[in-house]
């Protein structure tokens, strides 16, 4: 079953000055206090609302005027039911599994999930795409749920390696196969939007395990992630009817 070897002693002797502005990851797991979840939802609001107002303060914005006035508590309840409620272990998707009666033993690939998370590092979106494969050991799992696991885990400060892996397996988990791939394509705006500025770059991962570490099967699954859009192909097909 799933299994990451993987050294982290080395990047958990840098300090923040060494680390500056790279990318870099230290665990699997996002890291997570071991009270972080002994506050309620709504006292991690609060909390966040008084501190964040007093950001705002300090970079001297004026709280009085109408436009600002709601805004440390619009974050606050951003941050905590919106864009990192994947941070709560009870927002996870509740999966169910179905028996493959169809006799489908080919690959399924759910394609173009678009998903936004945010960099851990500067706390600034990561816009992409996951192209998630797995092949049926006797179960199949509804598609919607493919779509949540990964909004799931990119509802959080992320960094891409990590998120792709913990895509990947939680699938082999569930799944109960290691037959599963996922590749991710993202924009970084802590690259774009600060920093280098470079806004045409982009970051790949792939994770590929069980028989999509044979060749045939890889690339089996990139062809699929390659196909043209779907009225094209539609268009294909019906020229190769009529002639």
């Amino acid at each position: 079953m799933f299994n990451v070897k993987s050294n982290f002693s080395r990047n958990l002797l840098l300090t923040d000055d060494d680390i500056g502005d790279d990318h870099i990851m230290t665990s699997l797991e996002t890291p997570l206090r071991p009270d972080a979840f002994d506050l309620s939802d709504e006292e991690k609001m609060d909390k966040i609302e008084h501190h964040f107002r007093e950001i705002m303060l300090t970079m001297g914005l004026d709280l009085d005027d109408d436009s600002l006035r709601g805004t440390p508590k619009r974050v606050a309840k951003m941050y905590i039911q919106e864009i990192f409620s994947g941070l709560n272990p009870n927002n996870k998707p509740k999966v169910a599994l179905f028996d493959n009666k169809y006799g489908y033993y080919e690959m399924l690939v759910e394609k173009d999930i678009t998903f936004y998370s945010n960099c851990e590092h500067h706390f600034v979106p990561i816009v992409g795409k996951a192209h998630v494969a797995y092949i049926s050991n006797g179960s199949v799992i509804g598609l919607s749920k493919l779509n949540r696991i990964v909004q799931y885990f990119a509802k959080r400060p992320q960094v891409q390696e990590r998120l792709t892996m913990q895509i990947a397996q939680e699938l082999c988990r569930i799944l109960g196969t290691d037959d599963v791939a996922i590749v991710i394509d993202a924009h970084h705006l802590c690259v774009s939007s600060r920093g280098v500025q470079d806004v045409n770059s982009s970051t790949i991962t792939a994770y590929y395990g069980g028989q999509f570490m044979k060749e045939s099967r890889k690339t089996e699954f990139l062809q699929y992630l390659s196909l043209p859009p779907s009225a094209q192909v539609a268009e294909v097909l019906q020229t190769k009817k009529q002639g």
